[in-house]
């Protein structure tokens, strides 16, 4: 093989890596880094997270899920789903109600100390998004973040791989009754 059919052979080689990396990328996976603790005890700041960014083309998001979602500040959120369209969110007494029904919230720290809020009907189409640190959490409570739409999910935390002593799946759907 001549020097001249390597070098092209290389080119073609990391062309098509190059390629196939940014496919995966903006279709398949995206690495997130958690900015803030508004999802303690859950995730901490500065944890590394993959996302999933194809499943909810196939399936909805489902309760207690993770979801990294475009917040209208301009940076990306990572709270968890509480409610959906047709859902009424209520929290009285540090305890959030989901249709009447208290949730279960296993991953929460103890603190019962944040406002009431609602009862709120979610529109079709929109999902409630709530911080696992409820005292300390810009969320769809707040004006500016609000309801989130389908548009805005930009996928589903499923991995944290740094840092490495940290590392495990993450689940929610379970958690969430």
């Amino acid at each position: 093989m001549s020097r001249s059919n390597e070098t092209w052979e290389w080119i073609r080689s990391i062309t098509i890596a190059v390629i196939l990396a940014l496919l995966i990328r903006f279709f398949i996976f995206e690495v997130f880094e958690v900015d803030g603790g508004s999802m303690y005890p859950t995730l901490e700041d500065g944890n590394r997270l993959v996302v999933d960014k194809i499943s909810y083309r196939f399936n909805e998001p489902g309760y207690g899920d993770i979801i990294v979602f475009d917040s209208r500040i301009g940076r990306p959120f990572i709270k968890r789903l509480i409610g959906v369209g047709g859902d009424t969110v209520e929290i009285r007494g540090g305890t959030v109600f989901r249709n009447g029904d208290p949730l279960k919230e296993p991953y929460l720290l103890e603190q019962k100390d944040y406002p009431d809020y609602g009862p709120v009907e979610i529109p079709p189409g929109l999902f409630f998004m709530m911080g696992d640190y409820r005292r300390n959490s810009k969320d769809s409570r707040d004006p500016v973040v609000g309801l989130v739409s389908e548009e805005q999910i930009m996928g589903r935390a499923c991995l944290i791989f740094w840092p490495p002593g940290e590392a495990r799946v993450l689940s929610g759907k379970a958690a969430l009754n």
